[in-house]
């Protein structure tokens, strides 16, 4: 994805439109993360307003990359292409809205280097917190997040925050199905816990975007995460087997 040499931490970014509100997001990340890395923002189009925003940033900042996905519209499809062109084997998947904190990338970063293959920033670990945001999305992804926790053991409270750490070849290996919205993270911690592959969680403070409009689609998307809801509830099963239950779910999603 870069030319640069072996990033500690690729961090992938869907965005779509976001135009100048997308300089504080990055200039935040870049003084976080002192490790080496490369961001890549990744945009469906080459009309989309960020991208003559990506390009001058660039043009000072060797570490970032616009990507222009070619796998189908959407933030799924985008998470994917900027996954695949990765780097560096830790991809962090955070968000162009500014809610995610960037100062937590390097210890999701380092969960990964240490074994985990999804490191989770958790809204409600103890001591994390989110701020503002629509109160049925909250409570909704609120009861699903500590259902999983309690009832799947799925090894995080916050199975649907978009904010987490891969190991990139897990990734790779599990494949990803989602095509649609943000599912991705409960998508990919779902398959960690039907394999029993370890999953790890810090707490962190969300904040509801200050600028712009969200690109959530609540009830359009409802039913995609209800697919990998239910998928982490089920025995041990191998990669192989996992891609047999994925695949007998595709049907309608």
């Amino acid at each position: 994805m870069s030319g640069l040499t072996e990033p500690q931490v690729s961090i992938v970014m869907p965005a779509h439109n976001e135009g100048d509100n997308i300089v504080p997001i990055l200039d935040r990340i870049f003084r976080a993360v002192e490790m080496p890395c490369e961001v890549a923002v990744v945009v469906d189009t080459p009309d989309d307003s960020t991208v003559p925003v990506l390009e001058k940033y660039g043009a000072v900042e060797p570490r970032l990359q616009t990507l222009i996905n070619t796998y189908g519209r959407g933030p799924a499809n985008a998470i994917r292409f900027g996954i695949d062109h990765a780097a560096s084997p830790v991809v962090v998947v955070t968000m162009a809205d500014g809610s995610d904190d960037p100062e937590q990338i390097e210890d999701l970063t380092r969960l990964v280097e240490r074994g985990v293959v999804v490191a989770a920033a958790s809204r409600y670990a103890p001591g994390g917190q989110q701020v503002g945001g629509p109160l049925l999305k909250s409570v909704l992804s609120r009861a699903a997040g500590l259902s999983l926790h309690f009832f799947a053991r799925i090894g995080t409270r916050d199975a649907t925050n978009s904010y987490k750490a891969y190991d990139r070849d897990f990734v790779r290996q599990v494949g990803i199905d989602s095509r649609h919205g943000f599912e991705i993270g409960l998508e990919l911690t779902a398959k960690a816990r039907r394999l029993r592959r370890p999953v790890a969680e810090i707490p962190t403070i969300w904040l509801d975007r200050d600028a712009g409009m969200s690109n959530f689609k609540l009830w359009t998307w409802i039913p995609k995460y209800l697919r990998w809801y239910r998928l982490a509830f089920g025995p041990a099963t191998d990669v192989a087997g996992l891609k047999k239950i994925t695949k007998s779910t595709t049907k309608g999603h």
